[in-house]
């Protein structure tokens, strides 16, 4: 089990904690000797886990995103990797998924982003790669045990030392995406395909600033009026988060402001995006995927979306009735989404060719089932151009899909400390009590949490355990005005009988 200084840091599938102080209440837990330990745990679980592809010594690619912490961390992760034979591409600026993408296009063994997403300035942490793709929870739960009791591989003692090559692997990874634009749009000048396309790039001071310079801008497309494109790890404009409502804001202002063809969001490391339309309207969330699904079911008629458990009931209409498709609900988080397409694909013979997160997380199939940000405004940008070519719109791809009237999300504080425990037993009674309401009618297709549905409501409730936080997130959407306040009303008169929960969200 991990102790008090490592089992914080585990998040999900990643490492992550405050890496500066300056901020009340969060102390420094990603010290310098606890990013040391990581390294050398990391390298020993390299060694076990992973044969290098050149039959040799490891090569391992090291990236970061903006934050201010970036170097710090960097320093202390090199030494160790390089003391245990491993050779470092270090590449500098780089969002998530290129670090992937060494894998592929180096032959790198394993890559190393610094990042901790869309989290506050003073947060960072580690995301791992291998050439199969993120490492899974327990392989993180394994990398931080190595460095809690200082397990190192065991090295003959002729071991060279590792060596640095600085790369600037982020051209190689533009190029990729130009190449892509270039051959799928089939424009008549095939070197420019975007020309007269006006697309507006908030990058939130995060990575994402190349895809306006690097791939938009050399196509032909018009790119001004694009926003925050300059990497300042303080985020001193708004959170570079696609899920944030102040972030989309500026984004629809920008595309309005500047009479664009469409908008485009990134998180700070790019693993997520969302986009905007000419008229200002936000795709994202349920509206995202719906434009995704269109793009993923081209050529994979039929075949399955896997989706998260909070997506809406239009959004399932418009994937099975609309356009035919089948759409999967699973656990929340993009790693149990990604997994779960996978093993449809490869267990069950399934042709499920997307997994997305109402977050932004994307994974295609043909990209590796990489989430990708990038490569999914690429395919979106894509479609774009050919639908301007025969004189339609993008958003008239998902005219037919039924957004709810009312959606919102509570997040009920678990105050035990077993939150796991508590939680779960919340979540039993819960089914419980509605499947004695005649009220309610409980899906039993869910894959987590309760959901059910409430008629006379026209809506829906689904509450959950967070993946890592001690919280009862508690979602519900209807169809008509007033049916979230009828709906919440049930949950909160249910959920007060519980004494160590905190429901003042509910209001």
């Amino acid at each position: 089990m991990l102790d008090e200084i490592y089992g914080p840091l585990k998040s999900g599938t990643d490492i992550r904690g405050t890496a500066v102080a300056g901020v009340p209440g969060e102390d420094v837990n990603l010290t310098d000797e606890a990013l040391t330990a990581i390294a050398y745990g990391f390298a020993a679980w390299l060694y076990e886990n992973v044969i290098p592809q050149s039959g040799e010594l490891f090569t391992v690619a090291i990236g970061h995103d903006s934050r201010v912490s970036a170097e710090r961390i960097k320093a202390q992760v090199l030494p160790p990797l390089l003391d245990c034979g491993i050779n470092i591409k270090d590449c500098g600026l780089c969002s998530t998924p290129a670090m992937f993408m060494t894998t592929v296009d180096f032959g790198c063994d394993a890559s190393i982003e610094i990042t901790a997403s869309h989290h506050p300035w003073n947060k960072n942490g580690l995301k791992f790669f291998i050439r199969k793709g993120g490492l899974e929870g327990s392989d993180i739960e394994a990398i931080l045990t190595n460095a809690q009791y200082d397990v190192r591989p065991e090295l003959p003692a002729d071991m060279p030392k590792g060596t640095i090559e600085e790369v600037n692997y982020m051209t190689n990874y533009a190029q990729m995406l130009r190449e892509k634009i270039c051959a799928d749009v089939n424009a008549d000048d095939y070197s420019r395909p975007l020309r007269g396309f006006h697309i507006v790039v908030d990058a939130g001071n995060g990575v994402g600033g190349f895809y306006a310079e690097k791939v938009l801008a050399p196509l032909g497309a018009d790119i001004e009026g694009s926003q925050f494109l300059e990497p300042d790890g303080m985020f001193p404009n708004h959170i570079p988060n696609p899920e944030n409502k102040v972030a989309m804001a500026a984004i629809s202002k920008a595309v309005l402001d500047n009479n664009a063809d469409l908008g485009v969001i990134f998180d700070t490391d790019v693993d997520r995006a969302a986009c905007v339309a000419a008229d200002g309207k936000e795709i994202n969330r349920n509206a995202l995927i719906a434009l995704a699904s269109v793009i993923a079911l081209e050529g994979n008629e039929g075949g399955t979306i896997v989706t998260d458990s909070v997506t809406s009931s239009g959004l399932k209409t418009f994937i099975e009735e609309t356009l035919g498709g089948k759409h999967h609900r699973f656990k929340r988080g993009y790693k149990n989404v990604i997994n779960e397409s996978k093993r449809l694909n490869m267990e069950e013979c399934v042709n499920s060719p997307l997994a997305i997160e109402t977050s932004g997380h994307a994974a295609m199939r043909e990209n590796y089932f990489l989430d990708d940000g990038a490569y999914l405004m690429t395919k979106i940008i894509i479609k774009a151009a050919q639908m301007q070519k025969e004189g339609r719109s993008l958003d008239s791809l998902i005219e037919d899909l039924t957004e709810p009237v009312e959606a919102e999300e509570y997040r009920i504080k678990i105050l035990d400390p077993d939150f796991k425990s508590y939680g779960n037993m919340v979540l039993d009674e819960l089914d419980k009590w509605l499947r004695d309401n005649e009220a309610y009618d409980v899906a039993n297709d869910s894959f987590e949490g309760v959901r059910a549905t409430k008629l006379d409501a026209d809506g829906w409730m689904l509450l959950r355990l967070s993946v890592h936080d001690p919280i009862l997130p508690l979602n519900i959407e209807t169809n008509k005005e007033g049916g979230v306040q009828d709906i919440l009303l049930d949950a909160k008169g249910f959920l007060a009988g519980f004494d160590k929960l905190d429901i003042s969200a509910l209001g």
